[in-house]
């Protein structure tokens, strides 16, 4: 039980910080966006279920970054309506399983990107950097979590016993 608390607290304060810092630098206001809503369930998949396929670091990027071209792109060529939302997100989750980038989060991508009207400039902030920065911060919460086991085994004697 104590290790499930102690790795369920790392992955709360882990993600709770990445969060935190892409909000406060979109508070900032100058830099631009940093933060969107599917950040939110990326979080969940990154630090509650870490192992998972679909929080492995090229399906977060990879689907995200994916998604929202596939976004971006009919706000530009083809148009925002409802039947070409919904034919985005359809594309969008397409694209994802051939490319083995699933990311659930990443589903809503073209959604709110068409829904906002975003430009080109929203693949990278926020999409590949908060994606990049949710993907380390995963990493480094990973890192403690084992190193917090690790320094819980007893080293054994040197009969074994």
């Amino acid at each position: 039980m104590e290790n499930k608390v102690s790795k369920a607290a790392v992955a709360g304060i882990f993600a709770c910080m990445a969060i935190f810092v892409l909000a406060y630098l979109q508070q900032l206001g100058s830099y631009g966006v940093w933060l969107m809503a599917p950040f939110g369930a990326t979080a969940v998949l990154v630090f509650g279920v870490p192992h998972s396929p679909l929080a492995k670091a090229k399906n977060v990027i990879g689907g995200h970054f994916l998604t929202a071209l596939i976004g971006v792109v009919f706000v530009n060529y083809v148009g925002v309506g409802p039947v070409e939302i919904a034919i985005a997100t359809g594309l969008a989750i397409s694209l994802m399983m051939l490319t083995d980038t699933v990311h659930p989060a990443a589903g809503a991508n073209p959604i709110l990107i068409m829904q906002s009207m975003q430009s080109w400039d929203f693949l990278v902030m926020p999409v590949l950097i908060g994606t990049v920065f949710i993907v380390l911060f995963g990493h480094s919460s990973q890192w403690v979590i084992t190193s917090q086991m690790n320094s819980h085994k007893k080293p054994l004697t040197s009969s074994g016993f």
